[in-house]
């Protein structure tokens, strides 16, 4: 993205709006969307998890599955050498098999980006190529509680040592208290701050902590807070606050990104985070994309997994399908 292009969007924003984004237009727009019908969220997601799919469909669904991870650690102990063997585990998934694919990205705290892009070596770069970025949580991870120069520095530091994207936290406080002109200023500031040298710009990702948001009607406007700010992808948490990703919640966040490109022509991402750790889960929540924005949202710029446990599961039921029988479960487990 371009700097001509992020004033697009905050300019169709304004249009959208109608009017300036501060707390009273904002609140005008977001309380006029329509209210969730929780009951049919809910029955639509679970109808949606119980889709079967058959062998062939499954063993390109797995490999999908590991193209769209986001393998992640992200813990007070984390060391440059906990990283590099993330790295490892991201570039050689199943050691045993040439074929597996390589993950979408690496995510890991800032401090941690210049292992990573070391680590990746040639390998660091667009997935949508067959190589693997690396994304860096930023802005106070995980609560957001800080002043705005820090979290600016700190999604600032994280691009110029290398991260491709940046997965920041709303300040839900701000939010929850109606704030939503100083919710929408942030995002739009912290877009600003993933600008490189050379003009580009790191692929945002806004953390919405819906586990925090309470309500349906709450996780539908603060997504659409975050698109109308400039979010190149909108996730659903942490994964430090439960509850973490729900097929509701995810559909819920689904349907706003289809209405949005109904509206505008505007693909933006979506990644559910936390709580995802079986193969059988994730194929649900391929399905949940494929059914509501369509398949061509199952590619690593629009859709991610965030997790750390569920690439061993999938790596199981991929030689499940090659062998005919499991592995023990430390076969495919580095940590």
């Amino acid at each position: 993205m371009s700097r001509t292009e992020l004033q697009t969007l905050t300019e169709r924003a304004v249009d959208l709006l109608g009017g300036e984004p501060d707390d009273t237009t904002l609140r005008r727009y977001l309380h006029g969307l329509p209210g969730v019908d929780a009951v049919g969220l809910e029955q639509r997601a679970a109808a949606l998890g119980t889709r079967s799919i058959k062998t062939t469909s499954k063993a390109w669904a797995l490999d999908r599955i590991i193209q769209l991870i986001d393998l992640t650690t992200l813990e007070g102990a984390d060391t440059p050498g906990k990283v590099r063997s993330l790295v490892a585990k991201a570039l050689t998934p199943d050691p045993s098999d040439p074929t597996c694919p390589r993950v979408a990205a690496v995510c890991v705290y800032g401090d941690m980006v210049p292992d990573a892009v070391a680590a990746l070596g040639a390998a660091h770069g667009d997935p949508d190529d067959a190589l693997i970025s690396v994304a860096a949580v930023a802005t106070a991870f995980p609560s957001g509680r800080a002043s705005l120069a820090i979290k600016l520095a700190d999604t600032a530091e994280a691009v110029a040592a290398g991260a491709d994207e940046i997965d920041m936290v709303i300040d839900r406080g701000a939010f929850l208290s109606g704030r939503y002109g100083l919710v929408f200023d942030q995002i739009v500031q912290v877009k600003q701050a993933c600008r490189r040298a050379d003009g580009s710009f790191a692929s945002l990702k806004v953390i919405l902590e819906t586990g925090e948001l309470n309500t349906y009607d709450n996780i539908k406007r603060a997504s659409w807070l975050a698109i109308l700010a400039g979010a190149d992808f909108i996730k659903t948490s942490t994964g430090k606050v439960q509850p973490a990703a729900t097929r509701p919640t995810t559909l819920l966040m689904l349907e706003v990104v289809r209405d949005w490109y109904r509206a505008t022509g505007q693909r933006v991402g979506v990644k559910p985070a936390g709580g995802i750790r079986t193969a059988k889960d994730a194929i649900a929540y391929l399905v949940l994309v494929a059914e509501t924005v369509g398949e061509e949202w199952l590619q690593p710029h629009l859709f991610r997994y965030g997790a750390s446990s569920l690439l061993n599961d999938v790596l199981r039921q991929r030689q499940k399908l090659r062998s005919g029988h499991y592995t023990g479960a430390d076969y495919v487990t580095i940590d």
